[in-house]
Order: C-alpha cells, then sequence, then structure tokens
C-alpha cells in the first residue's frame, strides 16, 4: 500500500455479513446544498454533507465564485453566500463531477462576467452539449465546443421553455439554476420525472418555483428569484446504500441493514425493483428530514428472479444499473434492462465495462446499444476475473459487491476512484465483514 493507496482491490468469498452502518450523505443533495448556500444571501448551515472528492470539488467551486465555505466538523459545513456568484480568478476544475460541473455552468450563466470549466480526463470525454444548447438559447454564450474545458459568458438572460428529450436532472437543474437570474418564467418539462432534488431545495430557499402535472409531462417553472440562506440536513445517498444493501442480499446468510437512507420516490427505483426481483428488504422508521422521506433499509439474503425493468424507472435508479446488473447475475433467469443510453456517457460507457467485466466472471450477458441482458442462473457465478473499470467507482464497488458472494474472488483497478462518491466505502463494507483488501502492484 502506497500513500495515495492499492493499486487493486479484491473481494473475496467468506463469511454471511451482518450489521447496521449508515450510508454517506447524498451527493445529489450535497451538491445542490453548497451551490444554492453560494448563490443565496445569508448563511447556509449543512449538515450530513458528502465529503466525498466530487462534493469538496464543488465546495472550492462555491468559494472561487465568492462565498465563505467552511467545514465545522464531520459533515458538518457553513455556507455564506452574498446573494450571487462573483468572477472566479481562475479557472474552475470540477474533477470527476459531471453534476458539479453541469449545475455550476447553469448557475454561473445568469451574471455577467466569464467562467472558464475544466475537468480530470474522464469528465473531458463527457459530453456538456445538453446542458449548453438550452443555456445558449437562454442567451449565454459558451466557448470550447462540446466538451471540457469551456467558457461560459452569462448575463441578459431570458426564460425559455424546454423539453426534455431524455429525463436528466443535470439538464433540468442547470435550465432551473440559470433561470433564477433570467427575465420572465423559465420551464422545463419532462415526459418522465427526474429526480426532484433541485425544485424541493429552490423552494426551501425561497425561491418562487411552481411544479405542474401537464398532458406532455411534469413541468417546473422559475422565476426570477433572490434566494436566502437555509439548514440543509442531508440523508443517506440511496445509490450508496445500494452496495452493502445488495450485497446483503447476495451473501449466503447475511442480513444487513443501512440506517438513515433517502427515500425519495424518483431515487428509489432499484429498491423496488429488487422487490420485485424477490428481495428480502424492508423499510423501518420511516420520517422526514429536511423535507425529504427517508428510512432505515435491512437486506436479508434472498432467492433472486430474473425481471423486466420497466424503462420509464430508469430515470429513478440511473446510477444504480451497474450494481442492479450484479444482483442479476445471482438471481434465477434474464433481468432485462432497457431504454439505459444515458449510462454510455456517464463517468464510463457503463454498458459495455458491466458487460465486460460480468462476462469476464462467468455471467452470460447481451449488451445492446441502450440496453443490457443478464442471464443469471439462481446461483453464484464463478468469479476469478481482474476487472478493468476505467476509473469509474460505480464499475469498481459493484464488481467488489459480486466478488463477495462469487465462487472465486474478484479483482479491479483504479480503487482509488471510489473516494469521489463513497469514501470509507472500503472501511464500511469491511465492518459488516467482507473480505476486501488492497494490492500493490510491485514497480519491478
Amino acid at each position: 500500500m502506497t500513500a495515495a493507496g492499492p493499486e487493486r482491490l479484491t473481494a473475496r468469498p467468506g463469511a454471511k455479513l451482518a450489521g447496521t452502518v449508515r450510508a454517506p450523505g447524498d451527493k445529489s443533495i450535497s451538491h445542490r446544498a453548497l451551490m444554492l448556500g453560494g448563490l443565496a444571501r445569508g448563511v447556509t448551515e449543512i449538515t450530513g454533507l458528502l465529503e466525498g472528492e466530487d462534493v469538496l470539488r464543488t465546495a472550492d467551486a462555491v468559494r472561487a465564485f465568492g462565498a465563505t465555505v467552511e467545514r465545522r466538523g464531520e459533515g458538518r459545513w457553513r455556507v455564506e453566500g452574498a446573494g450571487g456568484y462573483r468572477e472566479p480568478t481562475g479557472v474552475v476544475d470540477c474533477g470527476n463531477s459531471g453534476t458539479g460541473v453541469r449545475l455550476l455552468m447553469g448557475a454561473a450563466a445568469g451574471f455577467p462576467h466569464a467562467t472558464t470549466f475544466t475537468g480530470d480526463a474522464s469528465l473531458q470525454k463527457r459530453p456538456m452539449g445538453r446542458v449548453t444548447e438550452p443555456l445558449m438559447r437562454m442567451g449565454a454564450r459558451f466557448e470550447g465546443g462540446d466538451r471540457l474545458p469551456l467558457t461560459v459568458r452569462g448575463g441578459g438572460l431570458q426564460g425559455i421553455e424546454h423539453v426534455s428529450a431524455v429525463a436528466s436532472a443535470q439538464v433540468k437543474s442547470a435550465i432551473l439554476l440559470a433561470g433564477l437570474h433570467a427575465d420572465g418564467e423559465t420551464t422545463v418539462v419532462e415526459g418522465a420525472p427526474s429526480r426532484d432534488h433541485t425544485e424541493r431545495m429552490l423552494g426551501a430557499f425561497g425561491a418562487s418555483v411552481e411544479v405542474l402535472d401537464r398532458p406532455d409531462g411534469r413541468a417546473v417553472t422559475v422565476r426570477r428569484s433572490s434566494l436566502t440562506g437555509a439548514p440543509v440536513d442531508v440523508p443517506g445517498d440511496p445509490s450508496s446504500a445500494a452496495f452493502p444493501v445488495v450485497a446483503g442480499l447476495v451473501v449466503p446468510g447475511s442480513e444487513v441493514r443501512v440506517e438513515g437512507v433517502l427515500l425519495n420516490p424518483l431515487r428509489t427505483g432499484l429498491y423496488d425493483t429488487l422487490v420485485e426481483m424477490g428481495a428480502d428488504l424492508t423499510i423501518e422508521n420511516r420520517r422526514d428530514a429536511g423535507g425529504e422521506p427517508v428510512g432505515d433499509l435491512v437486506a436479508r439474503a434472498s432467492r433472486l428472479k430474473g425481471v423486466v425493468v420497466p424503462p420509464e424507472r430508469a430515470p429513478s435508479m440511473i446510477d444504480e444499473y451497474p450494481i442492479l446488473a450484479v444482483a442479476a447475475a445471482f438471481a434465477e433467469g434474464a433481468t432485462v434492462m432497457r431504454g439505459i443510453g444515458e449510462l454510455r456517457v456517464k463517468e464510463s460507457d457503463r454498458i459495455a465495462l458491466m458487460a465486460r467485466g460480468l462476462a469476464a466472471c462467468g455471467v452470460e450477458v447481451e449488451e445492446e446499444p441502450d440496453g443490457l441482458i443478464v442471464h443469471g442462473r439462481g446461483s453464484a457465478p464463478r468469479g476469478g476475473a481482474e476487472v478493468a473499470t476505467a476509473g469509474d467507482h460505480r464499475i469498481a464497488m459493484s464488481h467488489l459487491v459480486l466478488g463477495l458472494a462469487a465462487e472465486q474472488a474478484v479483482t479491479v483497478d483504479e480503487p482509488g476512484m471510489i473516494a469521489t462518491s463513497f469514501p470509507g466505502f472500503v472501511a464500511l463494507m469491511r465492518g459488516l465483514g467482507a473480505e476486501i483488501r488492497g494490492v500493490e502492484i510491485s514497480e519491478s
């Protein structure tokens, strides 16, 4: 092990998993709490903030835009905004965070200055056109094309109505944040609703926001608004909770409890699907935290069966398809996942990488342009592979979960990227009894 961490991680099958853990703070809400706190006038106190690398990049960006951003303790942050974003003195580097850069572009577009955004090598490969095109219709100007680095010159915006061809919370949120400083109304219409944290939080910060169900879809409208700082209590991330939950379902004899998980109905598609597959998965202690429903998830080892996942469910679980594919590898029969073409332009081509990794572990997989079909045999896959992750944290964590219940150990490369969304993943899983160990590769 080096100071930078292991170059490989290996998960081995072993004892049952048992215990109670708490998922890290929800990444989507953490990003938005920092951004809106910076846009607002006054103080925003945040508890439960996810302190992964992606969110910390957003904290740095909000600080560069002129807000005072201070860490007061584990998960406790204080943001004091001045009622808007000033022009940063340097380039805003969002690291690996697609959510961070796309939402910040929308927010920055509302102000009459130039901001240059960049990211790491992975983020520079991801398309930005779905965000820059509607922002240009509003009057923002972009230099640099469809990939980072690019510069946005904002100010003088006019509200638009944007009909999303594909439901995307990132696109919707970028437009709504720009709409806070545009003339007239700004409306985003989605045929299938994406996660709604932005509109929920905008209302809590005092924005003029309206949500209507129309014949053509769900319409969210904002008007020019001044925000006021507000407290934000960040619940546990359902995307992160998915890893210990699925591990609890596929490792024989296991029972795992994950406390304080966000249960917003636009984020729980994976859990609905697992129940349809026959998972012994229950929700206890339902409650409300910061305007969002939360609860404790209890997962017990289960015999799963393959299902057809409705394509319209994709927006509510778009980040969870890799771990769902792992659950499907242990199920009896085919699990069909379609309408997930967006996965090809995430941190990696997640459809291709999951198909390749599962196949290397002895799982029968069919890859489609916008889908994946996993043929499970109702028993543990062979495993025994070293999986290339292309630096994608969810690909890495998903295959490590597979390794905990496969016949043979599974190794993943580039595990350092796990910290972008789930710092402490390995320690949490080890606390439940998982055998996950780091391997350093010799330089000789």
